[in-house]
C-alpha cells in the first residue's frame, strides 16, 4: 500500500511539475507577446501622401496643435513674413487674372494695384497698414470680386479670402499670427519633414513629404516599416487644374495616385486611410458646380450628400485588393482642430486594432 501511495505521489509530483513548465511557457509566450506590441506600437509611422495642395501639411500642424501643445508665440511669429508673402501672392494672382479677363478695377484703384503688381513676390515684403488698406480696398473691388468667382481658372491659394478678410488685423505692426492664421499659411512642402507625438504612451511619427510631381520621386525612400498610409484628397479641387500642368485636372491626378499607392506592393499589408479633405470648401463649391464637370458618370446634382458620397464610392473603387484590404475614409476639414482630433482618435484606434490583430496568435 505504501508502494502504490509512493507511485500515486511521483505521478502527482510529475503532473504538477509539467503544469509549472507549461505556465512558464504560457507566461514567456504572454511576455514575448507584450514586448512585441510594445515594440509594433512605440514606431507607429504614418505616411502623409497626396498630390499638392490637398491640405497634408495643414494636417501635420494640426498634430503638433492638438498633441505638441501648439505653436508658441514666438512659432507663430516665424510664420508672419510667409503670411504677408501668401498674401501678396494671392492679390497679384487675381491682378493678373483681372487683366487677363479684360475685367478693369476702379480707376481710384489703379495706382495702388501697379503698386502691388511692383512688389517681388520672391522676397520678403511687409504688410504694411497702408498696404493692408489697399489691399482691403482691391478685394471689395468689384471687378476682383467678378475675377474670384472664375478661380478654377487660375492659381490661387484656397486661404486667400481668409487673409484678405482678416488684412486689417494682419497688417497691424504689433501683429503676430493666430494658429488659425497659421494653419491657413501655405509653403510648398519641399523634402520629408517629421513630427513626433505621443498619444497614450504611443510614439507616433507622422511623415509628410511633398505632393508636387517633382518630389514624388523621394516618396519611396519613406516606404519601409509604415504603419498606415493616411493619403490627403482635395474635394473642392474637382474643378481646378494642376499648378505644375495646366492640362490636368487635380482630381482625376489625385484618383490615379490613390489608385496606384493602395495597390502598390510596397502596402499590400499596411492600412490606407483615404482623408477627404477641404469638405467645408467642397460643401460651397457643390452648390454652384457640379461634380458632372469631372466625373461624367455623376448625376447627383448640386447636392452636398449625393456628391460626397459619390466621391467616396470612386475613390474607394479604385482598391483592387478590396477581398483582403479595407479602406478607411473620412471627411475632414484640415483648418478644424477638433474636427481633426476627433478623426484622429477614430485612426489611433485602427491602427492598434490592426496591431493587435498583427501581434494574435
Amino acid at each position: 500500500k505504501k508502494k502504490k501511495k509512493k507511485n500515486k505521489e511521483t505521478m502527482g509530483c510529475g503532473t504538477s511539475a509539467e503544469a509549472r513548465e507549461q505556465n512558464k511557457t504560457a507566461r514567456a509566450i504572454d511576455e514575448l507577446l507584450k514586448s512585441e506590441q510594445n515594440a509594433y506600437l512605440n514606431e507607429v509611422k504614418l505616411l502623409l501622401l497626396g498630390s499638392g495642395e490637398s491640405g497634408k501639411s495643414t494636417i501635420a500642424k494640426q498634430m503638433k496643435i492638438i498633441h505638441l501643445n501648439g505653436f508658441s508665440e514666438e512659432e507663430r511669429l516665424n510664420f508672419r513674413d510667409l503670411i504677408h508673402s501668401n498674401i501678396i501672392v494671392s492679390i497679384k494672382e487675381l491682378l493678373l487674372a483681372a487683366e487677363k479677363f479684360d475685367l478693369k478695377v476702379n480707376k481710384k484703384l489703379e495706382s495702388k494695384a501697379q503698386q502691388i503688381m511692383n512688389i517681388d513676390s520672391l522676397t520678403s515684403h511687409e504688410i504694411t497698414s497702408e498696404l493692408g488698406v489697399d489691399i482691403g480696398a482691391l478685394w471689395e473691388d468689384k471687378a476682383i470680386k467678378k475675377t474670384f468667382e472664375r478661380a478654377s481658372e487660375f492659381q490661387l491659394y484656397d486661404s486667400a479670402p481668409y487673409f484678405f478678410d482678416n488684412i486689417e488685423r494682419i497688417s497691424q505692426r504689433d501683429y503676430v499670427p493666430s494658429e488659425q492664421d497659421v494653419l491657413r499659411s501655405r509653403a510648398k512642402t519641399s523634402g520629408i519633414i517629421e513630427t513626433g507625438f505621443e498619444i497614450e504612451g504611443v510614439k507616433f511619427k507622422l511623415v509628410d513629404v511633398g505632393g508636387q510631381r517633382s518630389e514624388r520621386k523621394k516618396w519611396i525612400h519613406c516606404f519601409q516599416d509604415v504603419t498606415a498610409v493616411i493619403f490627403c484628397i482635395a474635394m473642392s479641387e474637382y474643378d481646378l487644374k494642376l499648378s505644375e500642368d495646366n492640362t490636368v485636372n487635380r482630381m482625376h491626378e489625385s484618383a490615379r495616385l490613390f489608385e496606384e499607392i493602395c495597390n502598390s506592393k510596397w502596402f499590400s499589408s499596411v492600412s490606407v486611410i483615404l482623408f477627404m479633405n477641404k469638405s467645408d470648401l467642397f460643401r460651397e463649391k457643390i452648390k454652384r458646380v457640379n461634380l458632372n464637370v469631372c466625373f461624367e458618370d455623376y448625376k447627383g446634382g448640386l447636392d452636398y450628400e449625393e456628391a460626397t458620397n459619390f466621391l467616396q464610392k470612386k475613390f474607394i473603387s479604385l482598391n483592387k485588393n478590396f477581398a483582403s484590404k479595407q479602406i478607411y475614409s473620412h471627411i475632414t476639414c484640415a483648418t478644424d482642430t477638433s474636427n481633426i482630433n476627433f478623426v484622429f482618435k477614430a485612426v489611433k484606434n485602427i491602427i492598434l486594432h490592426k496591431a493587435l490583430g498583427h501581434l494574435t496568435i
